[in-house]
Parts: structure tokens; sequence; C-alpha cells
């Protein structure tokens, strides 16, 4: 995963985890009003009113009911589960404790 940019990750309360990165085009005059429109709709779920009012007003926006109750797993942790053969639907399930052990076994084995 070495040529990836850094990676956002945000869990909304329904256990659904939206993804962005920070991207540095090789001209920033690239970036257009389409990847705009990408970014906003498939990386941040958003409108892009509801994306300003939160920029410069600080309004969170709806993001569904209720709170999540479980910490997020690390993405570092994620990668290296991932790099070492576990299957994301089985990282899906794990809580942040669990995954971090799982991460703790593997290396130990690896010894």
């Amino acid at each position: 995963m070495g040529g990836h940019h850094v990676t956002f990750e945000l869990m909304l309360p329904a256990g659904r985890i939206l993804r962005t990165r920070i991207s540095h085009p090789p001209n920033r005059q690239t970036y257009g009003p389409s990847l705009w429109a990408h970014i906003l709709r498939d990386q941040l779920d958003i409108a892009e009113g509801e994306f300003w009012a939160c920029v410069q007003e600080k309004k969170v926006p709806q993001r569904g009911s209720g709170q999540s109750t479980m910490p997020s797993i690390p993405a570092g942790v994620v990668a290296q589960l991932l790099s070492n053969g576990v299957q994301e639907s089985e990282i899906r399930q794990m809580s942040r404790a669990e995954a971090i052990e799982r991460l703790n076994l593997i290396w130990s084995q690896d010894l």
C-alpha cells in the first residue's frame, strides 16, 4: 500500500464506513467539477451544501440515528490484517480490541 495517499475514515452510526484520500495530482489544475462531485457523492456521501455548512458553520450533517458504540479499528491495523490474509468480511465483525489482538497474534507467530 505504499503508493496510496493518506486515507481518512468515518464510521457512520449504522456501521458503514466512508473513506476518502488526500491526493496530490501532478497538475493541480486537474481538480475539476467532475472530480469534486465524485468525492462528495462517492467518498463523503454528502451534498455540496451540507459539506460547506459543515466546513464554514461547523454544522454536522445528519448521518442516521444513534451513535456508533464501537470505536473504529485504526486504518493501519486494517491494512496489516488484510496484508496478512485476514478477509475484510472477518475484520468488519471484529471490535477494535479484537483486531489489535489478532494482529499481535499474527506478528507473534512470525517470530
